[in-house]
């Protein structure tokens, strides 16, 4: 689960830490950085991120006792849902003894989204994948641990106990 972070000056976009493990982005990457001209395999292999939207498949990084959410509806925008947004969603597969069972419908707030976002100092962060920690209807987190890298965006949108339990805040 890494972060890619790139400035707005960087060609195309790219980011330092690789999309999504294919060796043939690879491959395409070095042909653009040393000629500095952009290839059919750069557009051809990337692959398209979008918004958190109806059906995703989302990991869930805390210790309620689910393991993969699908978002049902995103509570905020007819788009979909990015970092800190809350979403409605169904526990597709749990842990036999957790907090949380298959089939019951979860609020949560998305913590890492693969859809890339601005920020203030003109950087972009992006994750590898799309993770959320479960809340309650109140906004209080049901685990109590977060693991993984969790940004710092969390901040503005009033989700300060998810910072708080994180391990690492991007």
């Amino acid at each position: 689960m890494a972060a890619a972070f790139m400035s707005k000056s960087s060609t195309a976009g790219r980011s330092m830490l690789g999309a999504l493990g294919t060796n043939l982005i690879g491959i395409g990457r070095v042909t653009n950085e040393t000629s500095g001209k952009l290839t059919f395999s750069d557009f051809f292999f990337q692959q398209q991120r979008t918004f958190i939207q109806m059906r995703t498949n989302l990991k869930v990084v805390d210790n309620s006792g689910a393991k993969q959410v699908m978002c049902i509806q995103s509570l905020k925008g007819k788009k979909g849902a990015r970092l800190g947004d809350t979403i409605i969603g169904s526990v597709k597969e749990a842990q036999p003894k957790g907090k949380v069972k298959k089939g019951e419908v979860v609020y949560g707030v998305v913590v890492r989204a693969a859809m890339q976002r601005g920020r203030c100092d003109g950087s972009e962060i992006r994750f590898d994948d799309n993770a959320i920690v479960l809340v309650n209807k109140q906004g209080e987190p049901i685990g109590t641990r977060v693991f993984g890298p969790v940004p710092h965006e969390l901040r503005k949108k009033k989700h300060v106990k998810i910072l708080a339990l994180a391990e690492h805040i991007a």
